[in-house]
């Protein structure tokens, strides 16, 4: 090939992989990957449940679960760390700190991001709005309308986190506080239905800001034999929702459930019972072609 004709063919093929925006590092390896790591309702469990011949003798507690996820941040490039609620209450820590205890611990293993639930009110509203004046990490929610509230300002609908080139959206509900908290706790928070509310929050997160993956951090509970709305139901009535983290229920699963939204896209579902005796951990896979492969598993937190 003559040197001029090399070149011409040179230059055009590199406008056109400008042009289409593809990475380098997506060219070279063929695929990114996004490892997420993930807990719910630890209810203020710091230390590991004592030896004392009980189930869970052993398991939990801050110090195991730090290892876990230093280990995992050191084996992978883009790892982010979510909570699906129920922070506080539970243990004499809560009693004795009202909330800053648990947050400053999740401080320090660098949490990226949580939702609210249910007991995350048990001190009212003003003290949770006080606390998180504390926390490095965002609370999000985007079906709790907090007007007039204490949190108003406080709570994130959604955020975005970008990884190697990988935009994250992630948004939260929560559960019905009537009826489960009581109203002087949460105040004037107005309940707005959370399916709707999540469409159209990851609609936005598709649409207009070219979100590459879409994850809701939910308090909603992950099934129930009345039609009350779970992660189930929530999967099922979606659009555009890649992995719902769940709480409230403190379900434990041995693996994700996998169910069809409403445009018959696969919808991960995940939750890891409770007490932060599970670290979740959920890898995804983005190749070229925008196609994303999931694999996952759950690591038990063992303290010894």
């Amino acid at each position: 090939m003559k040197r001029r004709t090399f070149l011409k063919r040179s230059i055009q093929g590199s406008a056109l992989l400008c042009a289409s925006q593809f990475p380098l590092a997506a060219f070279a390896q063929g695929q990114k990957e996004l490892c997420i790591l993930h807990t719910n309702d630890v209810h203020s469990r710091l230390d590991p449940f004592p030896m004392d011949g009980g189930k869970y003798q052993g398991l939990g507690g801050i110090k195991a679960r730090e290892r876990l996820i230093r280990n995992k941040r050191q084996e992978k490039s883009n790892v982010l760390l979510f909570d699906a609620g129920d922070m506080f209450q539970g243990t004499p820590y809560f009693n004795l700190f009202k909330g800053e205890a648990e947050i400053k611990m999740m401080n320090l293993l660098g949490y990226n991001a949580g939702t609210i639930g249910n007991h995350d009110f048990d001190n009212g509203i003003e003290q949770l709005a006080n606390v998180l004046t504390i926390a490095d990490f965002p609370l999000i929610n985007c079906n709790y309308d907090f007007t007039h509230t204490p949190l108003e300002h406080k709570v994130l609908p959604y955020k975005i986190f970008k990884q190697d080139g990988l935009k994250i959206g992630v948004l939260g509900v929560g559960i019905e506080l009537d009826g489960l908290v009581l109203k002087s706790l949460y105040g004037h928070t107005k309940y707005n239905d959370p399916i709707s509310s999540a469409n159209k929050m990851a609609a936005l997160l598709k649409e207009k800001k070219k979100c590459d993956y879409i994850i809701c951090l939910s308090h909603l509970g992950y099934k129930y034999e009345s039609n009350k709305v779970s992660d189930l139901i929530l999967a099922r009535e979606s659009e555009n929702i890649h992995l719902i983290i769940g709480g409230h229920t403190h379900t434990f699963l041995k693996k994700p459930t996998e169910l069809l939204n409403k445009k018959n896209k696969v919808v991960l579902i995940n939750q890891v019972g409770w007490a932060g005796i599970n670290l979740g951990e959920i890898n995804i896979n983005f190749d070229h072609t925008s196609n994303i492969k999931h694999s996952s598993f759950a690591l038990v937190i063992n303290s010894k």
